[in-house]
């Protein structure tokens, strides 16, 4: 019965917001116990787990059958995919290294107080995925690697489940 690839859909997708949840409360442990400010692409990817847990909830608790399932499925795939993408950047961005005009660039609080009341969402995020040097500072690895790595991993090893689960054939 430990085996998760027999559990039902709902305990598999319960499984998976616990894991949301799981990756969530780690990253606010690094934040305000290890005092590691995340930076812009850090949010941008707990929003990601925040979005992948919330589909994860909403499938337990939902139900669905064949079709349902599916659907909860790919909307997973596609939030961890959104995720992946980010993380695969900022690991490009730790591995260019920060451009030195970067760090001229205001921060994200900053930017979320002044530019979202002035300007539309979408210039605050257009300055958060361009130019920063914190984003390009490695300053917690675990096993040699980052954390946009992990990031991937939990993002790829989510989705593929969240998929497999929605499509398997049940009995």
């Amino acid at each position: 019965m430990f085996n998760p690839f027999r559990w039902p859909f709902r305990a598999q997708y319960f499984a998976g917001f616990i894991a949301c949840i799981a990756l969530l409360a780690y990253a606010y442990f690094v934040q305000f116990q290890l005092g590691i400010e995340p930076c812009p692409l850090c949010i941008f990817q707990r929003l990601a787990f925040i979005a992948m847990g919330l589909i994860f909830l909403a499938g337990a608790i939902h139900g669905p059958r064949a079709t349902g399932r599916r659907v909860y499925g790919l909307f997973v795939l596609l939030a961890a995919a959104v995720g992946a993408g980010i993380a695969i950047y900022h690991m490009w961005v730790q591995h260019v290294g920060p451009d030195p005009m970067a760090g001229c660039t205001p921060g994200w609080n900053y930017m979320v107080e002044n530019y979202s009341l002035k300007y539309a969402w979408s210039k605050t995020i257009e300055h958060a995925f361009t130019g920063h040097a914190d984003c390009g500072q490695v300053n917690w690895t675990f096993l040699g690697l980052a954390m946009p790595f992990w990031t991937l991993v939990s993002y790829v090893v989510l989705g593929a489940g969240a998929v497999w689960a929605g499509f398997r054939r049940r009995n």
